[in-house]
């Protein structure tokens, strides 16, 4: 199939390059030429595991091309929509660029181009969508799906071409024909619905991973103050036929970026339009912020005097398997021993040019250990492999007295350093980690 991809950043690129990969001939289309002029070289707009290699063998097959303008969608099949949608520092989505660049795009196209939206946008933006082509007039017949996207950073080329299902929200049947035949060669298991069900689905599988990384990390700190270990709570839990064990039950850090926290406040202002009283769903973004400092608030019980105090940050992105520092807990954990006159020493495998506001205020290495000199407390930020690699070195296992703050138990051996390191994780019992000093 000829199929056009709007908008190229993750979700775009990953979605444009898979395709190519599954023999469907693609053009990526942004607005943005120097991006698309990146992309045409094979340099992608974000650091994705797998991506940059799926785009050359794209662009060498002849399967893929990107371009700025509409007119080269004239000849697709079907127009698949992926802008991701730009969050700010409070993680408010800026919704409107991403309705902007759409209403754009659908000037330029036929009027009966099948299209199928999966940019992560609020409930009813489907309608407004096509409430907007049918103000532009003439006879457009636009017709539209919705598929909420699933790609998670770090794994979103595997999560592309092998989804454990995909959910499409459609308005007929005709349409159904033409994504079956697109959507076959992904997978044989498709949830069919309507395109609200489709839309409201998304919000609900972020708002329930949400409230059970809450519900657990709740459970987790009362687990460090009474003697219980939450990890071997969770073990209770997800043993319960009732949830199962792949739960979001894990005790560890709070949840960061965008994703959970933006469908946790369309559904806040959706319920908030109708009147609807959400008590629950209301809480769960107070309670995540507040454990967001759980880092901190052990620092503080620990140490009484920063400005003598010499702080190891291992890994600064969002997450293992991208480059990006928005959302990071890590970066804000950084601002807030800047504040307090801390030193810093910092490293990250993907990261090598700091935020400016940061000279001179910290330390960046290339090697972890090397970081790990002189260090009073080291945090484990970014689950990256290398620094599972690094605590096997024997220097590291025998710094006595180092403080190691690891909220996700990602380095849980170390734990076993009794009489040496001093380990910390979320939900485990605070004395015990104190008295194994």
């Amino acid at each position: 199939m000829n199929i056009g991809v709007l908008g190229l950043w993750h979700l775009g690129t990953v979605t444009a390059a898979g395709l190519a990969t599954l023999g469907h001939r693609v053009v990526g289309l942004d607005f943005d030429e120097s991006r698309v002029a990146n992309l045409n070289k094979g340099v992608t707009p974000v650091f994705e595991p797998g991506l940059a290699e799926l785009i050359t063998r794209g662009l060498s097959s002849g399967n893929l091309r990107f371009s700025s303008t509409m007119r080269d969608a004239t000849d697709v099949d079907l127009l698949w929509v992926t802008y991701d949608t730009p969050i700010d520092a409070r993680d408010n989505a800026d919704t409107d660029f991403v309705m902007q660049q759409i209403e754009r795009a659908f000037l330029e196209v036929r009027t009966d181009l099948p299209v199928l939206v999966s940019s992560q946008l609020p409930i009813g933006s489907v309608r407004r969508l096509e409430q907007a082509v049918t103000s532009h007039g003439g006879d457009r017949q636009c017709r539209f799906a919705y598929s909420p996207e699933n790609l998670r950073l770090g794994s979103a080329v595997n999560d592309f071409l092998h989804p454990g299902r995909i959910v499409v929200g459609i308005r007929s049947d005709t349409h159904k024909d033409i994504l079956q035949r697109l959507l076959s060669t992904i997978t044989d298991s498709i949830e069919w619905m309507s395109v609200e069900s489709a839309e409201m689905t998304k919000h609900a599988i972020n708002a329930f991973f949400a409230a059970s990384v809450v519900f657990a990390n709740e459970i987790a700190l009362i687990c460090e103050r009474v003697g219980a270990d939450a990890k071997q709570v969770e073990r209770g839990l997800k043993t319960e036929p009732r949830i199962g064990g792949r739960a979001y039950l894990a005790p560890g850090g709070a949840f960061a970026g965008g994703t959970l926290a933006r469908d946790i406040g369309f559904l806040n202002l959706v319920a908030g339009a109708h009147g609807i009283s959400t008590p629950l769903l209301s809480s769960v973004l107070p309670s995540n912020e507040a454990h967001k400092c759980w880092v901190q608030n052990t620092l503080l019980e620990l140490f009484s005097d920063f400005t003598r105090l010499t702080v190891t940050v291992w890994g600064l992105t969002y997450k293992a398997g991208t480059d990006t520092l928005r959302g990071s807990m890590s970066v804000d954990l950084c601002d807030w021993l800047i504040l307090r006159g801390a030193s810093i020493r910092v490293h990250d495998p993907a990261v090598k040019d700091l935020p400016v506001r940061w000279s001179n205020a910290l330390r960046r290495f290339d090697d972890p250990l090397a970081a790990l000199q002189g260090a009073d407390a080291l945090v484990l930020a970014t689950e990256w492999p290398v620094y599972r690699h690094a605590t096997t070195d024997e220097t590291m296992r025998t710094r006595a007295g180092l403080v190691v703050l690891d909220a996700n138990r990602y380095l849980a051996a170390l734990a076993g350093s009794k009489g040496l390191l001093r380990y910390f994780a979320v939900g485990m019992p605070l004395e015990a980690a104190k008295h194994d000093a």
